[in-house]
């Protein structure tokens, strides 16, 4: 089928390769020039496990081809999936009009007799198809005889997992009033082999963002539990493992930490709590949700001030030695990490700061100029008086602990996402501090000095 998507970004190159390589002829659009001749040489400007392997192989089997052209690429094209987010900051009302731009391009260019699917696949904000109907049907010319209709088909994908994840969904979401159109896409989707939900538009924008939401309130609520595990004792691996057991509930996203970074969570809760605002629908609840994220990472600078700080909380002198930049492992993000907040936060009480990522520090550079990269965590753990963890890398939980004690006198580590064992940290001489456990010290016959 021939197709074009809209939007080189993440999940359009993602869609667009995969769909590729399901057998598709795939033409992958965006306005920024330089980024597509990258595109077209089999150059990805992030980090996805995969995807230029994936990019560069159907390159060569001449099903994949990346162009600026808008009107020559839909013109031919059976089906256009909009890959584009909307602009907004955090709180802001959406920024339609790039979208309103490619939606009156698209208009133009569907000339001649013909059918035209176009389906929404990034998480664009609710109301989008009722949007995008009015703009098409202002936009395309009168004497027009082409066929056209929109759908919703969500994507579902997680950075660092998203080619497993659009290969093996856990559901493939289609919205659509058209039989034509749910027909179409049932035949795209079945080789995936997974269970096929089909409803209308409005109700799958609304799954997309209601699923985000849902995933960053377990977040949020497990973090909650977390500051209470540390005043009562409890520790809050167990709870969640306990509470995760619950069929109804389930262990995913119930770990806690310095909480959720990037900007698919995040906006796609700001879409919901603008259109509830609009409805006049009191969603305060997800309100709470951003606010209790945002403690987890003052509270997190709050933890290391406490133990070096001054009376003043101040940290003038003191190095912390950073493991991880990126907001979550396997991938380069570094939208809205919680490592940048964090990091600030401590330049700002006067420490100095080393880092290491396994592939997120070139991205870092220019967020943090004055941050010293390290070629590995033992590097970054060297010569500083604590050690923060902030990235959960499977790389870190592989961590030598002798060669660390080798190269680095410091004893204090200070863990965001619990991925070593307290007792364990403990017999190895480190105070352990970790969220929602109970802190652990050595034995005072083991006890090293804190600082180098």
């Amino acid at each position: 089928m021939r197709m074009v998507v809209v939007g080189a970004g993440y999940v359009g190159t993602v869609t667009g390769a995969c769909m590729a390589d399901m057998g598709h002829q795939v033409t992958c659009i965006d306005i920024d020039k330089p980024h597509i001749e990258r595109l077209k040489n089999g150059v990805v400007d992030f980090y996805e496990e995969g995807l230029e392997t994936l990019i560069k192989s159907n390159l060569d089997a001449g099903r994949l081809t990346f162009t600026s052209d808008m009107k020559e690429a839909v013109k031919d094209a059976e089906i256009v999936f909009l890959c584009m987010g909307v602009r907004g900051s955090i709180g802001d009302k959406p920024d339609m009009r790039p979208l309103y731009k490619a939606a009156k391009e698209i208009a133009e260019a569907l000339k001649g007799p013909g059918y035209t699917l176009i389906v929404e696949k990034s998480a664009l904000p609710i109301k989008t198809g009722m949007f995008l109907k009015e703009v098409l049907e202002a936009e395309r010319p009168a004497d027009c005889k082409h066929e056209y209709e929109i759908a919703a088909v969500p994507q579902f994908m997680r950075e660092g997992n998203a080619i497993y994840d659009f290969m093996h969904p856990d559901r493939v979401v289609i919205g659509s009033e058209s039989q034509r159109a749910i027909d179409m896409l049932v035949n795209i989707y079945r080789p995936l082999h997974s269970p096929m939900f089909i409803t209308d538009i409005s109700s799958a924008e609304l799954i997309k963002h209601a699923t985000n939401a849902f995933l960053a309130m377990k977040i949020s609520f497990i973090n909650s539990l977390s500051c209470i595990c540390e005043k009562t004792g409890a520790d809050i691996t167990k709870v969640s493992k306990g509470l995760g057991m619950d069929k109804r509930i389930a262990p995913d996203y119930l770990q806690a930490g310095i909480g959720y970074g990037g900007i698919f969570l995040t906006k796609d809760m700001n879409s919901l709590l603008s259109i509830a605002d609009e409805l006049h629908v009191n969603l305060d609840l997800l309100k709470m949700v951003g606010d209790i994220n945002r403690y987890q990472r003052i509270s997190f600078i709050e933890r290391i001030s406490a133990i070096l700080g001054g009376p003043d909380g101040r940290l003038n002198g003191k190095k912390i030695g950073v493991w991880g930049l990126a907001f979550r492992p396997d991938t380069d993000d570094m939208r809205d990490s919680p490592s940048v907040t964090i990091i600030r936060g401590l330049e700002k009480r006067g420490a100095t700061i080393k880092a290491f990522d396994p592939i997120a520090m070139e991205k870092t550079r220019s967020l943090l100029p004055h941050v010293t990269y390290c070629q590995d965590p033992y590097e970054a753990a060297t010569d500083v008086d604590a050690i923060a963890v902030l990235t959960e890398w499977q790389d870190f939980t592989y961590i030598d602990f002798q060669r660390l004690k080798e190269v680095s006198d410091c004893r204090l580590m200070v863990d965001g996402r619990n991925l070593f064992s307290p007792k364990r940290m403990q017999q190895l001489g480190y105070t352990y501090i970790s969220i929602g456990r109970k802190p652990e010290t050595p034995e005072p016959s083991e006890t090293v000095s804190l600082t180098s």
